[in-house]
């Protein structure tokens, strides 16, 4: 076992695991954040994406050991106490969950993609979300969500 100091969701973990473990197993089993998901394991579905000094990164594939540096990691749990983050807002409205099992991964890709772009047209969307899949394919409804948390920030 080795020991890693983590930066979480800006509180700092100490975790003792097994070199090679993914960050993902650290978030969920060891420190108990279910929010971020399993899916795929092979960093295809984007289920457990999680941002790494504000770019959205797939956990499942992250060896802990990388992360032991001081990097800020936010999970969904990290966006808001309350789950009232514009783009958590929007996605309520625009009823964007069906089963609700891609969407915390779904979100964080597109507060990272408001992020860098307040403003993306339909077709940035698009792209910026391809590497997230649904496989209830709520894809409009998600579009929809991110349409509307970019009209709210920019009426901010």
């Amino acid at each position: 076992m080795a020991s890693y100091t983590l930066n979480i969701n800006d509180q700092t973990h100490k975790v003792e695991v097994e070199k090679g473990t993914s960050l993902l197993w650290v978030i969920r089993e060891h420190l108990g954040l279910t929010g971020t998901k399993y899916g795929c394991g092979i960093a295809q579905c984007g289920a457990c994406t999680i941002h790494i000094d504000g770019n959205p990164m797939k956990a499942c594939v992250l060896p802990v050991e990388n992360f032991s540096d001081g990097q800020k990691i936010k999970t969904i749990e990290g966006l808001s106490e309350k789950g009232d983050h514009p783009v958590q807002q929007a996605w309520v409205k625009a009823q964007a969950p069906q089963c609700g099992y891609c969407h915390s991964g779904q979100i964080m890709q597109a507060v990272a993609l408001l992020d860098n772009n307040p403003t993306p047209s339909r077709d940035e969307i698009k792209t910026y979300m391809n590497g997230n899949l649904c496989r209830c394919g709520t894809y409009l409804r998600i579009i929809e969500a991110i349409e509307l948390a970019a009209k709210s920030n920019s009426s901010i």
